[in-house]
């Protein structure tokens, strides 16, 4: 009778940072979609607390499967196809984004925390697909000036279309989009030391949005 051979995780075909990895895309987009979503229709004292049982479940369960083999290999079992390699002995990237959302939700304002969630949504995923596809002129580390600029299209086109939605700064609605598109790109290129962008750009752009609409009001 043979014996089952347990493959070692770190053995395993996990992708990369630099790997085009559309499973993962997807799925940031879908997950930040539906927090975007709640946020809008929710007060924020919901909101903070629907996070906060995220948080106490989904980080809870991120940092136990750490110290357990078992749920360690259960994790990657469920979540295999959206975990890069880097994240199997470490926490996984829903534990930095939810942290980087509670914190902008707590200490923000509604529309500048739901212009960061949309953008967090849509403009950090484009990023990467253009810097990955076509990123030949790297910037910051492994990021690219296409990538970039990719997100700063994006953003300030979501930015126009929030601003007019919504009747912010509707005088000046070409100017405070372009900040709002550079806010965008800067929050996604620069990095803070070796922290994670999930936790870094919700913070960042939280912070310079709600800057630029302290300025223009």
């Amino acid at each position: 009778m043979s014996q089952q051979v347990i493959m070692p995780i770190n053995s395993l075909n996990f992708k990369m940072r630099s790997d085009l990895h559309m499973a993962r895309k997807l799925w940031h987009i879908i997950t930040v979609s539906i927090v975007s979503y709640l946020y809008a229709v929710l007060d924020r004292k919901m909101s903070l607390q629907i996070l906060s049982v995220a948080m106490f479940f989904f980080v809870g369960l991120d940092l136990m499967r750490l110290k357990s083999e078992f749920l360690n290999r259960f994790a990657v079992k469920i979540f295999g196809t959206v975990m890069r390699r880097n994240e199997i002995n470490s926490p996984a990237g829903t534990t930095y984004l939810l942290s980087g959302v509670f914190i902008c939700v707590l200490l923000f304002p509604h529309d500048v925390v739901l212009l960061t969630l949309i953008f967090l949504a849509i403009a950090d995923p484009v990023a990467s697909y253009f810097g990955i596809r076509w990123g030949k002129d790297k910037i910051i580390n492994n990021k690219s000036l296409q990538g970039t600029l990719a997100a700063f299209v994006v953003c300030t086109i979501i930015s126009y279309i929030y601003f007019q939605k919504k009747g912010l700064l509707l005088d000046r609605i070409l100017l405070a989009s372009l900040i709002s598109g550079i806010i965008g790109a800067l929050s996604e290129l620069l990095p803070i030391r070796k922290m994670d962008d999930n936790l870094t750009f919700p913070i960042l752009c939280s912070l310079a949005l709600r800057t630029m609409f302290n300025v223009f009001s």
